[in-house]
């Protein structure tokens, strides 16, 4: 069964002759077998065919975390679609270059922000989807009931997804079929996942980490999954005793230690606690293994080359370190045109299958980041140190990450400096316990912090708004008038300690 779509064959091979398991435990629903998760996504293929969908065509997404929604991923690889889904946190301007840019034959929203949606969404066909798994596409769906999938292979595309820009354009990351399987196929073998396994799932599905990490680790395994909207610390706990894997953001594994019910005899059951998409401090990790007797194993990827390193599932997990370059992944520190010596710092090269197929429509851009034979240039700095642990010590990108996602600052400052009362600003990231970096504004002028975070609350998805405003009379300059967010940085470093 759907032995002719790449992707979809794998995510489906492990629940062969178990379709009626549980694949999904959902707070206040009903399971949902492996059978049902398949023959919906089945549905929903068959409704976006209907739409006008042919292979290559993006469908753009931006709703709530719902198994429909998962269905809906499944659905437009089922369809030979080229899946893009969007942070539910981006506003409507924010929407409208994602939208421009990749041209989308079907965009699928919330019913609520549908008139809003509606003046941008250019000639894509709006359908809807609730946060209860209601709305149009469900409505189109239920006319349909067998799918015959469509024929894509290894190289064909599965997904775009949009990630910061050097200039602040986002640029859309093209993701191959072979890109996924193979990544998660790896990931599931170097974790151990099993059939036995029940994966606490909290994370969002607009990002790499929750739509093809946890999800596609999940399905390739055959494991069942909490399937949560979002971060609930109360449900997360009350899975714990019989759950056995959690993958999670820092910001999880903070309010989670933040929470006394927290201790050892509650994560008894568990095996593997995961953490990824920002660093996570060497404080947290001592925590959390003095409370639950757990050592939490942290990776490294990027949306455009999904997971390349990870502590080992077996042997030392080195707190401040992101592990080792997974099997069939490459991995070398580079500067100055060549590698330098364990130990020594620069910026962090990766090749292998996880390495994505490119900027949507920016041959440019991705020539200078995409080698010839197939290095990528993460633009994030790092060392390897002679036991090849890889560790990442900050990022050539002017870039902040928080709370898992990337903000870059040149889209923030662009809106502030535009703002009447303000001569300049920068943006930077700083450290934070909960978010591991927080963004904060640093402006020149004679307007108020409080004037500018009302001016951005409309522009700007909620975690891309500075969490502190600071007026100054001046910002740091090298002797070439550039300047020096290194000395911000260092100046504000313990603004939220």
């Amino acid at each position: 069964m759907y032995e002719n779509n790449h992707l979809i064959s794998r995510l489906y091979a492990a629940c062969k002759g178990r379709e009626t398991d549980r694949f999904a435990q959902i707070p206040g629903r009903d399971d949902v077998s492996f059978q049902a998760l398949f023959k919906g996504a089945e549905k929903t293929a068959a409704a976006l065919v209907a739409c006008g969908v042919i292979p290559g065509d993006r469908v753009a997404v931006q709703v709530e975390k719902t198994i429909e929604s998962i269905q809906l991923y499944l659905g437009t690889v089922m369809a030979g679609g080229i899946f893009l889904p969007l942070n539910t946190a981006y506003t409507v301007s924010e929407l409208e270059y994602f939208l421009g840019d990749a041209t989308p034959r079907v965009l699928v929203c919330d019913p609520a922000k549908f008139d809003d949606i509606e003046a941008v969404k250019g000639d894509a066909e709006l359908l809807t989807l609730d946060a209860a798994g209601q709305g149009t596409l469900i409505e189109r769906r239920q006319q349909f009931d067998e799918f015959q999938t469509v024929a894509r292979g290894a190289n064909d595309l599965a997904a775009i997804l949009y990630t910061s820009g050097t200039t602040g354009r986002s640029k859309g990351a093209m993701l191959s079929h072979s890109n996924l399987s193979s990544n998660s196929e790896m990931l599931r073998e170097y974790w151990q996942f099993t059939q036995q396994d029940v994966l606490i799932h909290a994370l969002p599905i607009f990002h790499t980490h929750g739509l093809f990490v946890a999800t596609n680790v999940a399905l390739l395994s055959g494991a069942s999954v909490v399937f949560l909207p979002k971060f609930d610390a109360d449900a997360i706990l009350e899975a714990m005793p019989n759950a056995t894997a959690l993958m999670g953001v820092p910001t999880f594994y903070t309010r989670l230690l933040d929470d006394p019910r927290l201790n050892a005899e509650r994560a008894s059951n568990m095996r593997l606690f995961i953490s990824g998409s920002a660093p996570l401090l060497v404080d947290t990790h001592a925590a959390w293994e003095a409370r639950t007797g757990h050592r939490i194993l942290e990776r490294y990827g990027m949306t455009e080359t999904n997971m390349s390193t990870s502590n080992p599932y077996v042997g030392e997990r080195r707190a401040g370190t992101v592990g080792f370059p997974l099997p069939g992944v490459e991995a070398k520190v580079m500067a100055e045109g060549a590698e330098v010596p364990n130990g020594d710092t620069g910026v962090l090269w990766v090749r292998g299958a996880n390495v994505f197929q490119g900027y949507w429509q920016m041959p440019e851009k991705t020539a200078e980041e995409l080698m010839d034979d197939g290095w990528f240039i993460t633009g994030d700095l790092a060392k390897i140190d002679a036991d090849g642990y890889v560790t990442i010590v900050g990022r050539e990108k002017d870039l902040v990450i928080t709370g898992g996602f990337n903000v870059y600052p040149k889209e923030v400052e662009s809106l502030i400096d535009e703002l009447n009362g303000v001569v300049e600003s920068a943006v930077i990231g700083v450290p934070h316990r909960d978010f591991g970096e927080a963004v904060v504004a640093v402006v020149v002028g004679t307007t108020t912090p409080d004037a500018i975070l009302a001016a951005l609350e409309a522009a700007l998805a909620k975690f891309k708004q500075p969490k502190q405003v600071i007026i100054v009379d001046e910002l740091p300059r090298n002797t070439m008038g550039k300047v020096q967010k290194k000395a911000l940085r260092e100046t504000y470093a313990n603004l939220f300690q």
